[in-house]
Formats: structure tokens, sequence, C-alpha cells
């Protein structure tokens, strides 16, 4: 039998948090579902004049459990971060790392070059880039005179 203490003021500030992150999740529309469960990983997409790169936070996950796919210009990241299981002779007391499937689209702007995209996942960090098609690049337009 474990002996826990409880904290009443720990458990209210805990219960605050979940309020908190539940009302943050639904402000963002990041609502969990069955579907997608818990877990949202942190994206950040920037652009320049040639390409669109993506980082996203995939810390504790592996290569193989994400998948990414372009299709007509809208990248879709899935994945799923799975839970360490209990062990029989441990006893969890508190459990704030989230887990789960996760699904996230992104709309471009502008078509991309899908042949030249690539993907690189490093110490949790996922980086992809993609090359904007040569048409849809800017480029100066010399005036005849």
């Amino acid at each position: 039998m474990a002996l826990v203490r409880w904290r009443p003021m720990n458990d209210l500030l805990s219960i605050q948090n979940e309020i908190n992150r539940a009302f943050d999740e639904a402000w963002r529309g990041r609502t969990p579902t069955p579907a997608t469960g818990l877990y949202w990983p942190a994206v950040d997409v920037t652009e320049n004049k040639n390409e669109f790169k993506l980082v996203a936070e995939l810390p504790g996950m592996k290569r193989e459990d994400v998948k990414i796919s372009l299709t007509e210009n809208v990248l879709t990241l899935r994945g799923e971060k799975r839970a360490r299981k209990e062990e029989e002779n441990e006893s969890w007391h508190q459990v704030e790392r989230t887990y789960g499937s996760f699904e996230r689209s992104f709309q471009l702007t502008c078509p991309v070059d899908a042949s030249k995209v690539k993907a690189r996942f490093e110490d949790g960090v996922l980086t992809v880039l993609l090359p904007k098609s040569e048409e849809s690049r800017p480029r100066e337009i010399d005036i005849e005179s």
C-alpha cells in the first residue's frame, strides 16, 4: 500500500492548470478529440522567396512514428506519441506529459516542387524544407526600351 499525502492546494492548482489548458486549446482550435488525442506538437512555419520551412518539436518520438504528406499544396503531419507502460512494481504520482495521435495540416500559399521536398529528424525536432516551384518564385522582368 502506498502512502500519498493529500495536499489540497496542489490538487486545486492541478485542476486549475487542466482548466486553463482546456480553454487554451479550445481558444486556439485545438480541442482534443478521440481522433486526434491530446498531443499537439508545436510547429513553426516560415517562408522566404525560395522555400517554406516547417520545424516541429516532437520530443520523445522516433522518426518512424511520424508521417508527412503533401497533397495540392497542403502539408500534413501525422503521428503518435506513445505513453510508456506502467511497470508492475511502480506507482505513478504525477503525469503531466501528453500522449496520443495527432494530425496537423498547413495550407501553403503557393505551389511547391514536391520532388525536391526534404525532411530531417534530429534530436526530437523535425525540419521539412519545401522549395517553391520555379513558376511561383518571384523574378525580375526586364523592361525593353
